[in-house]
């Protein structure tokens, strides 16, 4: 049975029986966690076990956070993205073993003819970064930028190093997935046709016109005391230096800021899908509860969940990250997968973060679809606070039952 909750920080929403310990460390979030609006969803075996939302939605203006309010998750969008490959892998479109060129004939240019897609999906193609100008009327115009991403030649030879494609990966996945779908959708249409728009979720990777302002929250950045003490000063040092492979891959050429307008709420109309993405923890959490469980309701094929359930592949020189001079990160098929440094679920778990706190992701192994959006960004950068005590207060749920939830409506 599902209690609803409703209290003085302005949480809302309702948890399953058993599930009250998560509702406590989300109302707790706003309480000492410098929460100021957001939501956090769970599905468990393909039943909804935690939907929760609360707080502001704009500083600015007061408005509150409601049910239907969507915003911005930076890179989580990464893996919106990768469940749209794996639709088209699951249809016998795409083989992540095959070379990206045999979709794409073009790609192969500067050295880039043995890339195979896993590689591409893993961030160790060398493309983390773009040498032309590449500005908003390139990204709205899918041909020439299809042609810009040809000529780009890898920094390193491919399959010896990961570099985070911060942005690129987005932009490199669509095409790909243009040259294979039979109705050669961007990856946005598809993602919409065939993930947000059968599970009836709110939840884009192009945000339409119509999608009035109201139902936006207004991405609120930390403070530069919160900047200063938050990032390691190395981090910092290597955003800022724009011949860094960070600033190169994140900060420039488009840069994050291309898919932001001046009130922080994300340009329509624009596809970004490694960080343009905008929805409820709701429809993040329901479509990994999908991936999580027997993907059918997706038609995602038994072979393709083993294959994003395994182990991450690593590059010849190991999974230190050239972009982000870090050891934390591993990736496998567009998704980023649970570490000991940057543990989310189990061993099979796979997902995507989102720059300021944002988390989406499935456990195949307790068949958990997790989603959690906020509109105060924060700064770690393995795994915000106000997600990990939602988090641990769920595992801790999950923990301490012997016999399986009763997981009714």
């Amino acid at each position: 049975m599902a209690t609803n909750t409703s209290d003085a920080v302005g949480a809302q929403g309702s948890v399953s029986s058993g599930f009250e310990p998560v509702r406590e460390a989300f109302v707790q979030n706003f309480v000492s966690r410098h929460e100021v609006g957001g939501a956090c969803c769970v599905y468990l075996r393909g039943e909804k076990v935690v939907d929760l939302w609360g707080g502001i939605r704009n500083t600015a203006t007061g408005e509150r956070w409601e049910r239907d309010t969507m915003v911005g998750m930076h890179s989580a969008t990464k893996g919106l993205a990768a469940m749209a490959m794996a639709i088209a892998h699951s249809r016998g479109w795409l083989d992540y073993e095959a070379p990206v060129c045999g979709y794409w004939p073009e790609f192969a240019q500067q050295g880039k003819k043995g890339i195979t897609v896993r590689q591409l999906l893993a961030h160790q193609a060398g493309l983390f970064a773009i040498n032309e100008p590449v500005d908003r009327s390139t990204l709205a115009d899918l041909d020439r930028l299809s042609v810009v991403l040809a000529r780009q030649a890898p920094a390193w030879p491919p399959g010896t190093r990961q570099a985070y494609h911060a942005l690129t990966l987005g932009f490199y996945e669509g095409e790909l997935l243009r040259r294979v779908d039979p109705r050669h959708r961007s990856l946005g249409q598809f993602f919409q046709d065939e993930i947000a728009g059968p599970l009836g979720e709110d939840v884009y990777i192009r945000l339409p016109e119509d999608i009035p302002i109201a139902r936006l929250a207004v991405l609120a950045p930390p403070g530069t005391f919160r900047m200063l003490t938050g990032f390691p000063f190395r981090v910092l040092l290597e955003m800022m230096n724009p011949r860094s492979n960070i600033h190169r891959a994140l900060v420039k050429n488009p840069g994050t800021a291309v898919y932001q307008d001046k009130e922080r709420v994300y340009a329509r109309n624009l596809e970004v899908p490694s960080g343009g993405g905008v929805g409820t923890a709701r429809a993040i959490a329901h479509a990994y509860g999908v991936f999580a469980t027997d993907g059918h309701d997706l038609g995602l094929s038994p072979g393709t969940l083993r294959l994003l359930a395994a182990p991450a592949v690593p590059p010849t020189h190991g999974f230190h990250d050239e972009c982000m001079k870090s050891d934390n990160v591993q990736f496998s098929l567009g998704f980023m997968k649970s570490t000991p440094q940057w543990p989310f679920g189990g061993t099979s778990s796979f997902g995507s973060p989102g720059a300021g706190g944002s988390l989406g992701f499935a456990d195949p192994e307790a068949g958990i679809g997790y989603g959690y959006v906020t509109s105060q960004m924060g700064t770690s950068l393995t795994g915000d606070p106000r997600d990990v005590a939602l988090r641990d207060a769920l595992y801790a749920v999950l923990g301490a039952y012997s016999a399986p939830l009763a997981v009714g409506p």
